[in-house]
């Protein structure tokens, strides 16, 4: 019998970073470790002036990946072939859009001297909505431009994404946006940090990212053209200059693993690091999506993923978050799509109206879903829209907010909890109509 092979996956999400050890012969989970992330409350870091801030620190990202590397090769040790020796890839998943400035040696800019206590060095985490006035603004100038930008995003340029929040902190944050050599998603940073690359240009960038986020397509060349990006602000065709390759999916390396980092988790040198992508995109592919297979992540929000062959032609379909070649298997066209906030809803209806009698924050949510699966659908006459982070598709609006219709003074937390959960499902059920319509099968 042929020896077994393993391989790690490192998952950067919202709140914490988690690790898994995968025999890749039999597809056996062999150990997991999770690391919460210290900063911030529960890894995200806010400002009490603006409401639509939503920051990470990057050295909870490094921190993270050392412990629970560490620790799934511990309990590892237990298997009877596990081997150190016997890793054979590592690959990587991230929030995004989660961009972050770096200097020239792709350092975070948030871990050098004189830039520690400011937000705008940190990474943006995706639910950061503060650049929603750019995003408009982009969509306006692609629109005004007859360029061809917005049609493999939906339509719409959200302020999730890269270029808005970029554009934001050029417009209101300029002493971070003059230090930085450039600005790469977590996704791009985590692989570079792990192959130990120092030279911006030489970055390998994912076309998960990319091309979901970013405006990147094969068909008009790569990134949106200079000259659009220039007019919206030159600092933006400094960003744009650090990409000097195309971007590539994940089904390629990044690069070896480094010796510094190689010697803090306690592997050898050299293991291959795949090229990272979004994290609802690789769970899709550990959840068998294919085509004519939907898969929804649920989590902080929820990511809606579906693939199709590349040599399908695609309509343009208003409202999803994006069409991009080979951004979830080989072969295949990506389709995503999603709602801004889910598990947020119910992390704050925990945290901030439940009243106390329903216990822990975390056995809290599991008595409240108790009592609503008791409950018929529609039993209680509240109606909901789950728009508390803005609505992701398919108004693709991030100023948009929740709302509870029917409401009395009879009215109990787990009617409340059940009316969320239907909004949930509502949401849903908006996003596969829309995919219908436009002929993409589920």
């Amino acid at each position: 019998m042929t020896a077994s092979s393993f391989a790690l996956g490192l998952d950067f999400g919202t709140g914490s970073v988690r690790t898994l050890l995968v025999d890749t012969r039999t597809g056996e989970e062999v150990a997991a470790a999770s690391f919460a992330y210290p900063h911030g409350d529960h890894g995200v870091i806010t400002d009490p002036r603006d409401p639509e801030v939503a920051r990470q620190h990057p050295a909870d990202h490094a921190a993270g990946a050392i412990a629970t590397i560490r620790e799934v090769l511990a309990r590892g040790a237990a298997h009877p072939d596990f081997h150190r020796d016997r890793i054979v890839g590592i690959g990587v998943d991230t929030t995004g859009s989660t961009p972050l400035p770096v200097d020239g040696r792709v350092r975070p800019l948030a871990l050098t001297d004189g830039f520690e206590a400011d937000r705008a060095a940190l990474a943006w985490l995706w639910k950061d909505h503060s650049a929603h006035a750019e995003a408009a603004e982009i969509t306006a100038a692609a629109q005004r431009a007859g360029l061809p930008y917005l049609s493999t995003c939906g339509g719409t340029y959200s302020s999730e994404w890269f270029w808005s929040k970029i554009l934001h902190c050029q417009r209101h944050h300029p002493r971070v946006a003059e230090a930085a050599a450039g600005w790469l998603e977590l996704s791009d940073y985590v692989p570079a940090w792990l192959c130990g690359i120092q030279d911006l240009a030489a970055v390998p960038r994912g076309i998960c990212a990319a091309g979901h986020k970013a405006m990147y397509h094969p068909k008009w060349g790569g990134l949106p053209a200079a000259d659009f990006l220039g007019q919206l602000h030159p600092g933006l065709l400094r960003v744009r200059e650090t990409w000097r390759a195309p971007a590539r999916p994940s089904d390629r390396p990044a690069g070896g693993l480094c010796a510094a980092v190689a010697a803090e988790v306690g592997l050898r040198p050299g293991i291959p690091v795949a090229i990272g992508a979004l994290d609802a995109h690789l769970g899709a592919v550990g959840s068998g999506c294919g085509p004519g297979t939907l898969v929804k992540i649920l989590g902080t929000s929820t990511c809606d993923c579906m693939v199709a062959p590349l040599a399908l032609p695609l309509p343009e379909i208003p409202g999803l978050c994006g069409i991009a070649p080979e951004s979830i298997l080989p072969g295949m066209h990506g389709l995503e799509a999603g709602q801004s906030a889910v598990g947020d809803i119910f992390q704050w209806f925990v945290q901030r109206v439940a009243p106390a009698g329903f216990g822990h924050r975390d056995s809290a949510h599991a008595l409240l879903a108790v009592a609503a699966a008791n409950l018929e659908p529609g039993a209680s006459g509240l109606l909901a829209l789950d728009w508390h982070n803005g609505n992701r598709c398919v108004l693709v609006d991030p100023r948009l907010t929740g709302l509870v219709l029917g409401l009395n003074l009879a009215t109990t937390p787990p009617e409340l909890y059940r009316a969320w959960i239907e909004a949930t499902a509502f949401g849903a059920r908006v996003i596969l109509d829309r995919l219908a319509e436009y002929g993409v099968a589920g």
